[in-house]
């Protein structure tokens, strides 16, 4: 097996278990991609075909309304992206999803995928319990949003990936912390004094 694939593999044996033959026909569908810093694995408007993993990189997914970019997450390697409203529904999605780095992704196509899951009807659950795992994700996002404080959420983050985070603009990590530029400046100083 391919070393681009070992982490992808590892990340869904957390799930559940694979046998080595399911293994492999899975890993026949994957593709492999190289991308670079800016590049989008997709942009409003487009209908999303694929489940991405960061082998390496990481991402921005914002989307804009009356010309001001929100950003509303960032991933980092070992993460599953894509835009998942637009993946379920097949409706043209509002999302862009940004490299803020050179990244190594594997492409898992959406197609490929259900029919995985037609013949092998019991691995339907990690692809259930993935979806579970975003959706948790995401409402712990928003309960955050609701009841930490912008520094303790700039903390997490930190926690996460901090030589990224120190890296991602001011203008897009205080978008997706809810505050001002102003605001974050205060709180990235209070942060390397702690």
């Amino acid at each position: 097996m391919s070393n681009d694939l070992l982490l992808l593999k590892e990340a869904i044996l957390r799930f559940a278990p694979l046998t080595e033959n399911e293994w492999l026909d899975f890993s026949v569908g994957l593709e492999l991609r190289r991308c670079r810093k800016g590049d989008f694995l997709i942009r409003e408007g487009e209908v999303e075909h694929y489940i991405y993993f960061l082998n390496t990189g990481a991402t921005r997914g914002y989307f804009i309304k009356d010309g001001k970019e929100f950003t509303v997450d960032f991933l980092f390697a070992g993460d599953f992206v894509t835009a998942y409203y637009s993946l379920i529904t097949r409706l043209p999605g509002n999302v862009f999803i940004e490299l803020l780095e050179d990244a190594q992704v594997v492409a898992i196509p959406f197609k490929f995928l259900n029919g995985f899951y037609d013949k092998y009807h019991h691995i339907e659950r990690v692809g259930r319990l993935i979806a579970e795992y975003q959706y948790v994700r995401r409402i712990q996002k928003e309960m955050d949003l609701l009841s930490r404080t912008a520094e303790e959420r700039y903390v997490m983050l930190m926690q996460r990936n901090p030589e990224l985070v120190r890296q991602i603009s001011v203008r897009h990590l205080s978008s997706f912390l809810g505050i001002q530029p102003e605001s974050l400046s205060r709180i990235r100083k209070l942060y390397q004094r702690n």
